[in-house]
């Protein structure tokens, strides 16, 4: 059993027990800490001070923030790893616009907003001071509507049986009132703006609306649009001019929470061809720039959160994030440092590029050995089913960006960036993403954005002008299965590619 210590983090007066040698990137993404460069080290955005203790970091990250003026008590979060108790304060900076880097600018206002990101599997929010920007509180949950379904399609089916959608409506405003009230009772603190994002599944679940018409094709819905609350009818006990809003979603299954990525990544204010991409069960995209912008869902399946993979898992404590080789031995990481319970879906891209690199598998992901697995470790294996389930996925995004670019009249070589948004995305290696034909574009074109919905939906809480309209305004849906030629892309997507 591996040792455990304490990691205190202030000014949030949170309190952690992690193992040792757990990377600081595996904990603090939900505390307030942003890593826009995705843990290269480049952009110094996920400072950490130690206040007692020590932390284990790189000597040239030591030097070159040393060179930028900080003394020798801060370090990166993303290339440190805790090898004792330690107090470390978060550093509090100001919003970046990840595309560029530069500091949003907003009015400042007064008092304290809360951003919502509520995904299908996963809760995020953050409480934000409205005059600075700066987070003071961060909380996380698995959403409790997982156990009615853990994917889009079975909780909309459990939605339209029995009542469903009012028992999960009431569930997940309960569940984040019971969340919100901790942050308040903490600070004693009442926030006067609260703004949700997420898929149009999880805006209509909250907005208590039909679903139905998100379980056939074309699985369109006309009631998409932003959805203004008061606290009473929510069972909020908040003051009556409390502003409460679910941002609205773009199409189909593309929600706020790609409207919010839009906005935290600066597609909709840059001349430059740019994509965003999501990588869950939908495979949200977005092409475009601040002229047009194009989106749409692809049918990625379950594979890249890990869900109907044999010994997949969400990205937690226990899954193996990443796969690689060492003195040509297999070797892989545990978030949290812990025994390996599981696989998540940046280990599973890392474990079919090295399966192919060594000849495991072919082309077609067929396992070499005429076996039905192959062992990632002792207790860790992936059937053959599961490496076709990750060849569907990836040749689901890889068609739809392909079919984007061609509405557009561009090609991959037009894009100036790529984003990978999503907290799946600060683990995947870029490298193997590539090598399996997953992402078609050169690495130093890709970018990790970190959780960009949350981003965004903070941005979004210093805006007065409705500014999400204005996104609205300039992106269209595409059902990429209209596309004449979707089948034969995607047929030709399926070839894992090999270098």
């Amino acid at each position: 059993m591996s040792q455990k210590y304490t990691v205190r983090l202030e000014p949030l007066g949170k309190i952690l027990k992690v193992n040792k040698g757990t990377p600081l990137i595996d904990i603090l993404s939900e505390y307030g800490v942003e890593f826009p460069c995705g843990g290269r080290g480049t952009c110094y955005n996920c400072k950490v001070r130690i206040i007692e203790g020590d932390i284990e970091t790189e000597a040239q990250y030591k030097d070159i923030l040393l060179k930028k003026g900080f003394d020798s008590s801060w370090r990166l979060a993303c290339k440190s790893c805790i090898i004792q108790d330690v107090v470390l304060e978060i550093a509090q900076t100001d919003i970046l616009i990840l595309a560029d880097n530069t500091v949003f600018s907003f009015k400042p206002g007064r008092g304290y907003g809360l951003a919502i990101d509520l995904g299908t599997t996963t809760i995020v929010m953050q409480m934000v001071n409205l005059s600075n920007g700066h987070v003071l509180d961060a909380l996380s949950a698995i959403n409790l509507q997982s156990r009615y379904g853990a994917d889009i399609m079975s909780r909309i089916s459990y939605a339209q049986e029995h009542s469903g959608l009012e028992m999960l409506c009431h569930m997940i405003r309960s569940q984040l009132w019971n969340m919100m009230s901790i942050m308040i009772k903490r600070h004693n603190i009442i926030p006067a703006t609260i703004l949700l994002v997420g898929n149009t599944l999880m805006h209509h679940l909250f907005s208590c609306i039909d679903v139905r018409s998100l379980a056939f094709y074309p699985f369109e819905t006309h009631e998409g649009g932003k959805k203004q609350f008061r606290a009473k009818e929510l069972g909020w006990d908040l003051p009556e001019n409390t502003k409460i809003a679910f941002m609205p979603a773009l199409g189909s299954f593309v929600g706020s929470d790609i409207l919010a990525g839009i906005l935290a990544t600066g597609m909709d204010k840059s001349e430059d061809l740019m994509a965003l991409i999501d990588l869950g069960t939908n495979g949200e995209i977005v092409v475009g720039n601040r002229d047009l912008m194009l989106t749409a869902s692809t049918a990625a399946g379950p594979a890249f959160e890990g869900t109907h993979i044999s010994q997949g898992m969400r990205a937690a404590n226990g899954a193996i994030s990443s796969v690689f080789l060492r003195n040509n031995e297999i070797a892989y990481h545990v978030i949290g440092n812990e025994i390996p319970r599981g696989i998540c879906g940046s280990g599973i891209i890392d474990a079919v590029s090295v399966f192919l690199q060594t000849n495991q598998i072919n082309e077609a992901g067929q396992i070499s050995s005429g076996k039905s697995w192959i062992s990632v470790t002792d207790t860790i294996k992936l059937t053959q089913k599961d490496i076709y389930e990750y060849i569907l996925a990836k040749a689901a995004i890889a068609s739809g960006i392909h079919i984007l670019l061609n509405m557009l009249g561009k090609s991959d070589t037009d894009l100036k960036m790529v984003f990978i948004a999503g907290g799946f995305g600060n683990f995947i290696t870029i490298d193997n993403a590539i090598i399996t034909g997953l992402l078609e574009f050169p690495g130093e074109k890709i970018l990790k954005a970190g959780n960009t919905a949350l981003i965004g939906a903070k941005m979004l809480l210093f805006k007065t002008d409705d500014s999400e309209q204005n996104i609205v305004s300039k992106t269209r849906h595409i059902s990429l299965e209209s596309d004449t030629g979707f089948q034969d892309i995607f047929v030709s997507k399926m070839m894992l590619e090999k270098t």
